[in-house]
């Protein structure tokens, strides 16, 4: 509708494109300003008019097309242009669209591959909240993208490599054993790594024993590598534990430890390419003329570094996933990391530079101190998810006592409202981090999608038969409160595209939210089985098909599950 509205307006006006106009459209605050309002203020400088006589011609011409675009009213108010759409009209192509495959929104992406690299834990450490962010907002990004059909590679790059091994294995043979770590898991690792830390600011010479055993890894001894293989298998046993509570999976576990091996051919290429100079012993690319630091190719000691791995990687997923765009989902304090890592990709001569894309988040904090692995400072992820579920079960128990699969819609809302409170605000923001807020089910919550979502179905459930989409009354949907939320609904397309768009799952979440609210009111305000006019019932029922359909399809966008009844 907009689309049709801005190619007529650019002919009228002349002198800007149709997508010029499209930006300028806006919805109104209030329905009873109209359902569109073209703004005629920035057309005032095109046209040298007042933008008042503007939005008078516009209402003029657009009353000439006021059929074919589905228009009933038009009206100008200032220097505003405002339509008013004819319902009837509006109410039976959006239900048309929502009923189509995929709820109408078009697989724009059917011909190409996304690799996002997210999660990226690392090994021999618990996965904490910061991880969670990563792979929450990772995870909806890839359903996102699936949901327009692209082709989309899950990466977990794990950090499986670096001298914090050395500092383990360290911390390993002088504090722990075979038999506390094989009863204690991850747990025992977490606690020797502290110790290490902490007592290498006291015995720096610590580091220096830390380095040799990386530097053995390096040189592919035997010792060295079985007790590395052996904490990242414990590790992963760990962190599979929390890819299950999520429902996530990946298809690459390739972490920096494949990619090291990589690092002498990228070393080559850099120097056939005269890219590479020697700073302070250590091998680097000078990025001075781009106002960033060298990106540090290989150490003093001819060890790879994050950077070497991350390009090494970066050549790989181009030849083996032949990607059209590669997102890094990692905090925002990487930024620097990966303009680097581009900026070398780049000057590499490689022209696909410009389709590897940061996407950063904002920083987690426990009460406004930064989280350290290092210091111990940390909230673990599967202790957030059973909190979670735990409060979730005990509200329900409260609520509705006699609920059937108590257990499983427990695990569903508690889940849900971690995963729901993340998405929620948009990514780059900080969060401090407050188990209140997590673990909240009222207000504009994830359980508060998931009730809606329950509520819809029951209805349907009580109705009890079969719901004929192609006999509908669209006349009798036209009431404001109605037609608000099909106008919702509608936007479902919108939100999908421009959640791809912009990186942003935050824009699901909250349209989620327009569409709860505006059901829930419609629930109120509309009766629906009580309704005595059959032709009534029946078109209102379709609306309350639709909706479950959306919330159920736009949460699993999410990464959350919706449970029938709650």
């Amino acid at each position: 509708m907009k689309e049709n509205l801005s190619k007529v307006i650019a002919g009228v006006v002349g002198e800007c494109e149709w997508e010029q106009i499209l930006d300028l459209i806006e919805i109104p605050p209030d329905a009873s300003m109209g359902d569109l309002a073209i703004p005629c203020f920035s057309l005032a400088k095109i046209k040298r008019k007042n933008p008042v006589f503007i939005a008078e011609e516009l209402k003029n011409e657009l009353e000439n097309y006021k059929e074919k675009l589905g228009i009933s009213k038009i009206e100008t108010v200032g220097g505003y242009c405002n339509v008013y759409l004819n319902r009837e009209i509006y109410v039976q192509n959006s239900i048309k669209k929502l009923q189509q495959d995929n709820l109408g929104v078009p697989k724009i992406g059917s011909d190409k591959t996304i690799c996002i690299d997210y999660s990226s834990p690392n090994i021999a450490k618990n996965f904490h909240v910061g991880h969670l962010r990563t792979t929450i907002i990772g995870n909806s990004l890839y359903k996102i993208h699936e949901k327009l059909g692209f082709h989309v590679v899950r990466i977990n790059y794990l950090g499986d490599w670096g001298t914090q091994f050395g500092k383990l294995i360290v911390a390993y043979k002088k504090w722990s054993s075979k038999e506390l770590i094989e009863k204690k898991g991850i747990e025992e690792l977490l606690d020797i790594y502290v110790k290490f830390n902490a007592e290498a600011d006291k015995q720096p010479e610590l580091m220096d024993e830390a380095r040799a055993w990386f530097i053995k890894m390096e040189q592919g001894d035997e010792e060295a590598l079985s007790i590395w293989k052996w904490f990242k298998d414990i590790s992963m046993v760990e962190f599979e534990r929390v890819y299950d509570m999520l429902g996530i999976s990946f298809d690459s576990y390739l972490g920096e430890s494949f990619y090291r091996k990589k690092v002498p051919a990228l070393v080559e290429s850099l120097k056939e390419k005269k890219l590479l100079v020697e700073s302070q012993g250590a091998n680097v690319i000078d990025l001075s003329q781009y106002d960033m630091p060298p990106c540090m190719i290989t150490k003093k000691d001819g060890g790879s570094i994050y950077h070497s791995r991350d390009i090494a990687a970066v050549l790989y997923r181009k030849e083996t996933y032949h990607f059209d765009k590669c997102l890094y989902v990692t905090g925002l304090e990487q930024s620097l990391h990966f303009k680097q890592v581009f900026k070398a990709i780049e000057i590499m001569g490689y022209d696909w530079y410009k389709d590897l894309v940061h996407v950063p988040y904002g920083l987690v904090s426990l009460e406004g101190a930064k989280l350290s692995t290092r210091t111990g400072n940390i909230i673990y992820a599967e202790d957030i998810l059973n909190e979670a579920v735990k409060r979730a079960a005990n509200s329900m128990e409260e609520k509705n006592p006699d609920l059937e699969n108590k257990e499983l819609i427990s695990r569903q809302v508690g889940i849900g409202a971690v995963i729901f409170h993340d998405l929620f605000n948009q990514r780059i923001k900080n969060v401090d981090f407050s188990w209140d807020e997590v673990l909240s089910f009222d207000g504009t919550t994830g359980p508060y999608i998931q009730y809606t979502y329950a509520r819809a179905k029951s209805v349907l459930r009580k109705y009890g038969k079969t719901i004929n989409g192609n006999c509908i009354d669209f006349g009798v949907l036209t009431d404001d409160v109605t037609f608000e939320l099909i106008k919702t609904i509608v936007g479902y397309e919108d939100a999908v595209k421009v959640a791809a768009e912009r990186y942003e799952p935050s824009v699901i979440a909250r349209f989620l939210v327009s569409v709860a609210t505006s059901f829930n009111k419609f629930y109120h305000e509309c009766p629906i089985l009580r309704e005595e006019k059959e032709n009534v019932k029946l078109a209102r029922l379709q609306v309350v098909d639709l909706v479950q359909k959306v919330i159920k399809d736009a949460c699993e966008l999410l990464g959350m599950q919706c449970p029938e009844e709650m």
